[in-house]
């Protein structure tokens, strides 16, 4: 099955401009997010989707592979569906599973894509195209945070609704409640990234600014999966600074970091 993850990533982000190039250890943040995600078994390939001539010289320049799409693209899986396309135009090869995994998870480990594919594979079977992980919130802060995508799950963890609002409530003093986050590692089966990208945008879509209630308002599985590793998306400066304090601690890093400055450099 040939698997590619493909990692969307634009400069003229609304809230941090410049981030995938901003640096995390000495190294750009999408340069952090590619090569680690491409140390994933689970994947045949892995490439950036950008319009921004800047970052595709930064992830060729590391080695990397990089292919130029729109600058016209709302959403990452526009981006995504597009590239795959060119990909298999340049490669020859037509794509099973589009790993999308967002430019701003610069924590992101092979386990994590691996976990995705896997839970890919179980909603397959139940009729489904599309999976996503998740994650605990950890402080009240983040449960209010509307940066922090939270989401409702079943007993057999395919999602119920996603939002960027507080959910379930945190009102009745529940101890443990089941608040949950979006891990936004999506794969999609490369038929359904096409047939979701020609379906017209939903009303809680567009309320919520969260792509994939266009799926659940169609009635369509979303199989969720546990992330196994802590996921920290950069949206501010602020979260920069954290994810690289936790870099610090991080073993994976230590397998890249200086190639890729050196790659960089010269």
């Amino acid at each position: 099955m040939n698997i590619v993850a493909i990692i969307p990533a634009r400069m003229g982000s609304s809230r941090f401009p410049g981030k995938p190039l901003e640096p995390i250890m000495g190294v750009p943040m999408i340069g952090h997010v590619y090569l680690r995600t491409a140390m994933a078994e689970s994947l045949t390939d892995c490439w950036v989707a950008t319009c921004d001539q800047e970052i595709k010289d930064y992830i060729e320049s590391i080695g990397g592979k990089a292919v130029m799409t729109a600058d016209t693209h709302e959403r990452c899986s526009d981006r995504c569906a597009e590239a795959m396309l060119k990909i298999e135009e340049q490669t020859g090869n037509k794509i099973d599973v589009v790993v999308m995994v967002q430019g701003d998870e610069p924590l992101v480990t092979p386990a994590m894509i691996d976990a995705s594919v896997e839970a890919l594979q179980t909603g397959i079977k139940l009729g489904g195209g599309v999976a996503c992980l998740m994650g605990a919130i950890e402080t009240a802060e983040n449960f209010e945070d509307p940066n922090e995508i939270k989401v409702v799950v079943d007993k057999n963890n395919r999602a119920l609704f996603m939002s960027r609002e507080p959910i379930p409530t945190n009102k009745r003093d529940v101890p443990e409640g089941p608040w949950l986050k979006q891990v936004c590692i999506i794969p999609y089966t490369r038929e359904y990234l096409l047939e979701f990208n020609d379906m017209e945008q939903t009303p809680l879509e567009i309320a919520e600014s969260i792509d994939l209630n266009r799926c659940l308002e169609n009635g369509h599985v979303v199989q969720m999966a546990h992330s196994p590793d802590l996921a920290v998306s950069v949206d501010t400066p602020a979260d920069r600074e954290l994810a690289e304090k936790l870099m610090g601690d991080d073993k994976l890093v230590g397998e890249y970091l200086d190639s890729a400055k050196a790659k960089a450099a010269a």
